[in-house]
């Protein structure tokens, strides 16, 4: 029987790099995003070649109601759920300097970014905890996205940093509290990603990395978080629960 991973922002992106390695690495695959199925129809498409069982479970991540609904449809399709991945996530709708930033906005950001990813744990915690009582063999995961924003700061997209810090003490917590049940909790952080949530400052950082602020000379692509996610996802890291596997090229490496 085929594992199930549950990404949650899988339709694009970082999402949808980590989809594609889990799809190769023998997965089925369930997908979360906001928009509708019909808007998401090729990315779909595009991971059931490559083997793949998949689902796509609309919903806001940020909404205790939806996030309900999508593990009952998980649940009713597959009735199992080996891997999750905290994968979805906001920018702020308008960069602004801490001095100057809304309670909408912190609101908006925390709700998805942190609160909804830590809510979501905990349902899919306890649900492979019942798993684990229930059949005999089974392996679960939970694997969360980061950003290299959990250290690294922004003055002006501080509720995003602050999200991300969460979500790094969130990884520790669950990591210790699911050690008893085996089930290994990991923070992958990346660096600078190309993607859609990128694509507004392209030039900003080609010329930043290459004036050397990453040590390999190039940004990163979903590929490169891909497959950190999948090797993580196969049991490749046994004993490294609650750890952080870095993926920035080398951004953060301390250098004088």
């Amino acid at each position: 029987m085929k594992k199930v991973a549950f990404i949650t922002g899988g339709s694009r992106g970082i999402g949808y790099g980590i989809a594609e390695h889990l799809a190769k690495a023998g997965f089925d695959l369930a997908i979360n995003g906001v928009r509708p199925e019909e808007a998401v129809g090729e990315a779909l498409a595009g991971l059931q070649t490559l083997g793949a069982e998949v689902i796509y479970c609309q919903g806001d991540i940020a909404s205790k109601e939806d996030r309900a609904r999508m593990l009952e449809q998980i649940k009713a399709r597959f009735g199992r759920l080996n891997v999750l991945v905290n994968n979805a996530g906001v920018a702020p709708k308008e960069r602004r300097d801490i001095l100057e930033a809304t309670e909408e906005s912190f609101e908006y950001v925390l709700s998805t970014n942190l609160q909804g990813a830590y809510f979501l744990t905990q349902a899919v915690a306890n649900w492979m905890i019942a798993q684990k009582a229930d059949q005999t063999g089974f392996t679960g995961c939970i694997l969360t996205i980061s950003s290299i924003s959990s250290t690294v700061i922004s003055v002006n997209r501080g509720e995003y940093c602050i999200a991300k810090a969460g979500l790094s003490m969130a990884t520790q917590l669950f990591a210790a509290r699911l050690g008893e049940y085996d089930i290994p909790v990991f923070e992958v952080r990346p660096g600078i990603i190309r993607t859609d949530m990128t694509a507004g400052v392209v030039g900003k950082y080609d010329k930043l990395i290459e004036e050397g602020l990453t040590v390999q000379k190039r940004w990163g692509f979903p590929d490169d978080v891909g497959r950190a996610v999948a090797a993580l996802a196969r049991g490749d890291f046994p004993y490294s629960t609650g750890q952080v596997i870095m993926v920035d090229g080398g951004l953060t490496l301390p250098r004088l």
